[in-house]
């Protein structure tokens, strides 16, 4: 399999055996068909080792329902691409995620040099509905999670060079997300903080950005959805999580080291109705 590689990636691998590998941490990352298994599998493919997170017990609440032996399948498939993989099962609106997060990912597979901001909590909350405690279910995920990791991460590295923090969004600054206030609101607060975290991290050479990936089919759209989003699409499809893992293998690598504070829209044309 590895012989399709081209020499840069298969240079990767081999330093990853050696065990020179980058070591990334990815959240949220428990469907084997989400943006998160494709986030692992393009980083792997670069021959980093990865640590990813999963908390199962949210999805086994929604409607898609849970992928209950995701993780364990994205582990194995992982590890036999070449790479050190560990997994952490853990609740991100827990404050205390992301000291543990970091600490596992040292004491398991080295310090980490690229972190990717997946993991996200999302229920429908129109106006009529919106509580206090549908705002502070988002709010701890989405924006208080993101963010202690994210300095937790920066406050630790020491490298000097090759940082990378990656925030995943949903173009919230591009238009309205009906049905979605507190999910809008806490993913547009990523998304100001990105750019400010940019600067603030700079000097000690990492790079922050945020990659909307645009409507992307993970297992929750229903035909009819997936049929109206593709209509609204120049290329008359709607996105795949492998299109939003290749923009951030991309901006892991040693190639974007020029790029920090951006919101990229990574969604091929899509037109808001």
């Amino acid at each position: 399999m590895h012989g399709n590689r081209p020499d840069s990636a298969n240079k990767a691998v081999e330093r990853a055996k050696e065990g020179r590998a980058p070591v990334a941490i990815v959240t949220g990352v428990s469907r084997r068909i989400g943006i998160g298994a494709a986030i692992c599998r393009a980083l792997a493919a670069k021959g980093m080792d990865v640590m990813f997170t999963s908390w199962t017990a949210f999805d086994k609440g929604m409607p898609w329902g849970a992928d209950e032996e995701g993780p364990d399948a994205i582990l194995r498939e992982l590890a036999e691409s070449g790479i050190r993989c560990e997994r952490l099962e853990i609740d991100q609106s827990d404050p205390e995620a992301a000291m543990r997060i970091v600490d596992e990912t040292e004491k398991r597979l080295g310090f980490p040099s690229v972190l990717v901001n997946n993991a996200a909590y999302s229920v429908n909350d129109g106006y009529e509905k919106l509580d206090a405690a549908t705002l502070d279910a988002h709010y701890a995920v989405n924006m208080r999670g993101t963010a202690l990791l994210s300095v937790e991460f920066g406050r630790r590295f020491n490298r000097g060079s090759g940082g990378r923090i990656i925030n995943l969004t949903s173009g919230q600054s591009l238009g309205p997300m009906r049905g979605e206030i507190a999910y809008a609101a806490t993913k547009a607060a990523v998304e100001a903080m990105t750019v400010t975290l940019a600067a603030e991290l700079a000097p000690k050479g990492i790079t922050v950005n945020a990659v909307n990936p645009g409507p992307t089919d993970t297992g929750w759209m229903t035909e009819e959805l997936r049929n109206g989003l593709a209509d609204q699409s120049p290329f008359g499809r709607i996105g795949k999580p492998e299109d939003a893992a290749r923009l951030i293998s991309f901006l892991a690598g040693e190639e974007a080291e020029w790029i920090t504070g951006q919101i990229l829209h990574s969604e091929g044309g899509f037109r808001l109705s």
